[in-house]
């Protein structure tokens, strides 16, 4: 019901085959660009606020350009950019543009090696300036360096201090720029050891920056730099003289997957986009493991290489829940046994009235979930009408079979999301008052005063969109009973690996636990906590604890959702209204093999995320607390 912003995309296409190859079994040498175009849009969930693509031309001689970017803001990025390049294309004669070799030597964006970027903000940093791909510029061609990536660094600070004391001059403090600046410095460390060898071989002049462009090796410079990076990433690059490298953190929170044949290498953010825009099989593609790079040397050679020891494997389970695209095969069996296991828990919220429960589900992102859930209901209906055949103990009669065999799981279109929000509208009761009419209710799906109402969502955060819009116009329908239900477990601590969720005081669990403790008359305990945080903020970072975690010790889930509930009801709804989450345990049996569970546990799989917990509450407290007390 809360559009969470969250990790960005990356797509990148080494063509292994000159463009001639292309052009004669394609029909045009924009393959490789046009392949870009279909990953970036297939993606085009990963980012909304920007995107931008470099291209590497491999054949340029002395004089001419041979690395191209383009950058675009807004949810019209992608079309944007590539507007952009093919009006470059657009006066030439048709004779001109299906020339290969034309486009090779005259020709912007005519390359063999392409990278893009979708952006969502993790920052609050917007402008085209923050826009991937990020260049590094240099009058020679192995030193120039492109840059983009899924990431978020924990300890930006840290690599900073480390890059400025060699006296590095970053021109804008973003972990991308420091990022830039960091790898940009081994990237020119590596040229300059190649250049120091090729002098003690006797080489010199043009033979110099051929055996620099031949022998520079990109995995050098990862082995260099990453050992210092601390959070969830995938890094990826270009440099002008035809190297291509990405590489995933060895904690495999921030996912990635690679394809290669004779013609092409492709790498992306997600699976399904690589199997629908070449056609492929779910099992011809590899995920790029955990510390794992891949890279492309100048001459097409594709080595995978270990940069980093892997760590205890992390990976994020808000992709698996939210973040990516329903059509991977694995994810939507995952999505689906997120539903399933939420069958019983629903069962209590009804009071097992299945014969008067309507179900749906708010947004279209929890559809998937919604349809498992159905299907965990009706094989429960299956097994409630053996056990009354069975029960009749005689041969039933036609009459008997037809009210057994009549019921049936209901479940109706009960909202449908209408408009979008204005932002120019920035006045609080405005805004409030358009938020209520986002959505459109579905008058007559529900019996009124008579049918439970059980509404799935992929994730209940922030509780703003339930409180201004959801629980409003549900409550319209004058269900019996309104029971919202998360997919995921209570979200309750911030992400610093990617997501737009850094301040304690966004979550709604977070907020329930506090005035819990107020209720109690603990109010004491936020102070203790906040004094404990600050305290781990002294130790080294390897030392620190999450403090954070006692605010929600005293209380269980249940607790915390029914305060939640209090919380959430807006004024003059008196429907009862029960919130049912997914439990931990629930998330890690439909979802095994991605344990990144930190936005519900605490258990950062990185010293710095749990550093920056800590910090989050001390400025909750300073910031916050203190002036609400």
């Amino acid at each position: 019901m809360e559009q969470l912003k969250h990790e960005c995309g990356i797509a990148m296409i080494r063509l292994l085959k000159p463009l001639e190859y292309y052009q004669e079994k394609y029909g045009t040498w924009m393959y490789g660009l046009n392949k870009l175009y279909l990953l970036m849009e297939k993606q085009h969930n990963r980012g909304q606020e920007g995107a931008g693509l470099a291209c590497v031309k491999m054949e340029a001689n002395p004089g001419e350009e041979y690395m191209f970017r383009e950058r675009a803001l807004g949810t019209g990025a992608i079309t944007e950019i590539f507007s952009t390049v093919q009006s470059k294309f657009r006066d030439l004669t048709e004779r001109q543009l299906a020339d290969a070799t034309f486009a090779k030597q005259q020709l912007p964006f005519a390359g063999e090696i392409y990278m893009g970027h979708l952006r969502y903000s993790t920052t609050g940093k917007s402008g085209l300036s923050f826009v991937h791909p990020f260049l590094r510029r240099n009058n020679w061609r192995a030193k120039n360096l492109a840059l983009c990536g899924n990431f978020n660094l924990t300890n930006v600070d840290e690599v900073f201090a480390d890059i400025t004391a060699k006296g590095q001059h970053p021109r804008i403090y973003s972990d991308t720029y420091i990022m830039l600046e960091q790898v940009g410095h081994r990237l020119d460390r590596e040229s300059e050891r190649l250049y120091d060898e090729a002098v003690r071989r006797g080489l010199s002049g043009v033979d110099i920056t051929q055996y620099i462009e031949k022998y520079i090796d990109v995995n050098n410079v990862l082995r260099t730099s990453a050992p210092t990076w601390d959070g969830g990433y995938v890094v990826c690059g270009l440099t002008g003289s035809g190297e291509m490298f990405s590489m995933r953190d060895p904690w495999g929170i921030r996912p990635a997957f690679w394809y290669q044949d004779d013609e092409v290498l492709v790498v992306a953010s997600e699976r399904p986009v690589i199997q629908t825009v070449f056609g492929l099989e779910v099992d011809q593609i590899h995920e790029l493991l955990p510390g794992q790079a891949i890279s492309v040397r100048k001459s097409g050679e594709m080595r995978l290489e270990q940069i980093i020891e892997p760590k205890e494997v992390r990976a994020c389970s808000f992709e698996r829940i939210y973040f990516s695209r329903g059509s991977d095969r694995d994810i939507y069996l995952e999505r689906k046994a997120l539903g399933k296991q939420l069958r019983d828990p629903i069962l209590k919220a009804i009071d097992g009235d299945l014969a008067h429960t309507v179900f749906s589900f708010i947004p279209n992102t929890a559809e998937v979930a919604f349809y498992g859930m159905l299907d965990a209901f009706k094989a429960y209906l299956n097994q409630c009408k053996i056990a009354q055949i069975e029960a009749l103990g005689h041969q039933p009669t036609h009459e008997e079979l037809e009210q057994i065999l009549s019921q049936y799981i209901r479940s109706e279109k009960v909202a449908i999301k209408d408009i979008k929000l204005r932002t120019f509208i920035t006045e609080g009761n405005s805004r409030n008052d358009l938020a209520a009419h986002v959505y459109d209710i579905t008058y007559g799906s529900v019996n009124a005063y008579e049918d439970n109402l059980v509404v799935i969502d992929d994730s209940i955060v922030r509780g703003t969109t339930l409180k201004e819009s959801i629980i409003r116009i549900l409550d319209r329908l004058h269900p019996r009973k309104i029971v919202l239900v998360s997919s995921s477990p209570q979200v309750r601590y911030p992400d610093y690996y990617g997501i737009d969720m850094a301040n304690m005081d966004e979550f709604i669990a977070f907020r329930a636990a506090v005035e819990l403790l107020r209720d109690r008359g603990e109010e004491r305990a936020v102070t203790v906590i906040y004094e404990q945080c600050k305290k781990q903020l002294k130790l080294p970072v390897s030392q620190m604890v999450n403090c954070v975690k006692e605010i929600y010790r005293p209380f269980t889930d249940e607790d915390i959702s029914r305060k939640m509930v209090d919380m959430l009801r807006p004024e003059g709804v008196t429907t009862p209204i029960e919130i049912v989450y997914q439990t931990l345990d629930g998330l890690h049996k439909a979802c095994p093999e991605h344990k990144g569970d930190w936005y519900f546990s605490g258990d950062y799989p990185t010293p710095g995320g749990v550093k920056l917990v800590n910090k989050a509450f001390v400025n909750y407290y300073e910031n916050v607390f203190k002036v609400n007390k």
